[in-house]
């Protein structure tokens, strides 16, 4: 009976093993027939241009912008401005932010009423070749009108730049394309 029982043990381990591995096949099989981005993005400090903005909102910007670009998995490697990695990654495309408006807001303003007190951005966000050519172009708003703090604008703001690259499908930006992708 003992015999028995450590039998069965041994296959329901063998099992499990067997199913988590085809587990792991298929996702690895899905994950090959699935678009896999084919473009690296290096992410270059935000222009202020001629707006008063604060520093913090600059930093801030830049640091939502790189988190979110990571997580909406649009491209293939997100590197911070001056990465020495750079300039050996194929595929590179530049994105460039500068502020366009700047409106600051109060954050007891909007906790007192629905209709003052929002905090206001517009950028213009360029995914540039590395020769400087605009292959994509988009102006971008963050705003927070109800509730948050201040800096929730810069996260609204990263949120939208990241779904407007998402929509920028069939970017051609002549040789920096991959060897091996179609043109």
């Amino acid at each position: 009976m003992k015999l028995s029982r450590r039998a069965s043990l041994a296959s329901v381990t063998v099992t499990i093993a067997i199913i988590e591995s085809v587990s792991t096949l298929a996702a690895l099989a899905g994950a090959n027939h699935s678009a896999a981005p084919q473009w690296s993005v290096e992410v270059k400090e935000v222009d202020a241009a001629d707006v008063n903005i604060a520093p913090d909102f600059k930093v801030a910007i830049y640091e939502n912008l790189l988190e979110e670009l990571v997580k909406g998995k649009r491209f293939s490697a997100v590197l911070r401005s001056g990465d020495q990695r750079a300039k050996d990654i194929p595929g590179l495309v530049i994105l460039k932010t500068t502020v366009e408006s700047y409106t600051p807001g109060s954050e007891t303003k909007r906790a007192v009423t629905t209709v003052a007190g929002a905090t206001k951005l517009k950028v213009r966000s360029q995914l540039c070749t590395l020769e400087g050519k605009v292959v994509f172009e988009r102006v971008v708003d963050g705003n927070v009108r109800f509730f948050g703090g201040n800096l929730r604008a810069t996260h609204n703001l990263a949120h939208n730049v990241a779904n407007a690259l998402k929509q920028a499908s069939g970017l051609r930006v002549g040789r920096e394309r991959p060897a091996g992708q179609g043109s």
